[in-house]
């Protein structure tokens, strides 16, 4: 099925996140490769580990090409919706509709573009992890080229947001009324993940100048990050408690979820990176119970309340599953998949590390049942998404 071209005014940079609801469903199958393959030594999985499982010709095998295979899928998927979107976007900066944007709270829209081009990078990542042998030999090389890149994109985040900021505060323009909503947060959901994306050399290197330079950067953006987390959802709850959640935007209450889940891994690494270069000694498992448990409690919060208010207004039914149509609905697919991501990442670092339940153990299969339903809604609910909104 064909997509939908020339948009035009009906445009909105918020269909950017259906490009990143499919990065994020990549790196949703890829987690299955990374935690439940051993690669003792280094910190992320590779082909070179993946390999031998394959070669094995058991049901082991049929899985693993699966979530491969999965993880590809959905990296085309970002790839293909990402360019679609590129160019619907340079055709929405020509007309009216996008000068009258830039005059609205809504401008802050544009920040769905780096966050995007931040997943870009993490997919990439990923798709050279899965298919290049070796990757382990030559990945001190790859490090200082994605901090360039990450440089580039925070730039532009950056340029987008001050802007932005800049004009309200001086045309006083921002609607405190029409700010019934969370979607603000979407330039804190782009500062996070520059934040983990900066994290990842931070982390890995073992060159003390990429590490210092990784570390710093994301500390700086997760600064960021957590200080307008404060400030936009004290706005946001003033004027919802004033006027009610205005409810085709009432999705925004689950963007927290993504941005808890970034800035968890973000913390998660920082912390191995600090351990590796200054204390050189093991990360205690505690602390990593404590930070994978603390964060995961706010999302299940919010997921909650999220749901409890769709649910009465009939989001679900009405721009899921009916014929209401919203660019933003595609916010619902990077909740899924946060969802998913640190519910793992809670199972392995948080109760695995700690002894808590053995891995493969019936305890864990329960929890993990448990984020495969949620992974599978948060899929069938993009292709919902995708056929109603993107196709033709």
């Amino acid at each position: 099925m064909a997509k939908v071209n020339n948009l035009g005014e009906k445009y909105s940079p918020m269909y950017f996140l259906a490009s990143l609801g499919a990065g994020g469903l990549s790196v949703s199958f890829f987690l299955y490769l990374n935690f439940l393959i051993p690669h003792k030594g280094v910190e992320m999985v590779s082909i070179d580990y993946i390999l031998p499982f394959i070669q094995k010709g058991d049901y082991i095998s049929v899985l693993v090409v699966g979530a491969m295979l999965a993880t590809f899928f959905f990296i085309y998927k970002h790839f293909e919706l990402l360019i679609w979107n590129i160019k619907e976007y340079r055709k929405f900066k020509k007309s009216e509709a996008f000068k009258r944007l830039k005059k609205t709270n809504s401008e802050v829209s544009l920040m769905a573009i780096p966050l995007t081009f931040g997943m870009s990078m993490n997919t990439s990542f990923i798709l050279a992890a899965l298919t290049i042998p070796g990757i382990y030999g030559i990945i001190e090389y790859i490090f200082p080229f994605a901090l360039v890149c990450f440089f580039i994109i925070a730039f532009y985040a950056l340029k987008i947001y001050l802007e932005y900021f800049t004009h309200m505060l001086i045309s006083g323009d921002f609607k405190l009324d029409e700010n019934n909503n969370f979607s603000q947060l979407i330039a804190i959901f782009a500062f996070a993940m520059i934040s983990v994306g900066f994290s990842s050399p931070g982390a890995m290197s073992s060159n003390s100048a990429v590490s210092s330079i990784g570390i710093i950067m994301a500390l700086f953006f997760a600064v960021i990050a957590v200080s307008l987390t404060f400030i936009k959802i004290i706005f946001a709850l003033r004027a919802i408690l004033e006027h009610g959640i205005n409810k085709e935007t009432s999705v925004s209450i689950w963007i927290m979820l993504p941005i808890l889940t970034l800035l968890s891994i973000a913390f998660i690494r920082l912390t191995f990176g600090f351990y590796h270069h200054i204390i050189h000694d093991e990360v205690p498992t505690a602390w990593l119970f404590l930070i994978t448990s603390s964060t995961y409690s706010l999302e299940i919060i919010f997921g909650l309340v999220g749901y409890f208010v769709m649910k009465k207004l009939n989001y679900f039914r009405d721009y899921i599953n009916g014929k209401e149509k919203s660019s933003l609905s595609f916010a619902i697919i990077c909740p899924g998949v946060a969802f998913f991501v640190l519910g793992f990442f809670f199972i392995m670092a948080g109760l695995v590390k700690n002894g808590i339940i053995g891995i493969f153990s019936p305890q864990f299969f329960i929890f993990l049942v448990f984020l495969i339903f949620i992974q599978y809604k948060t899929i069938t609910t993009f292709f919902k998404l995708e056929s109603k909104l993107i196709k033709k």
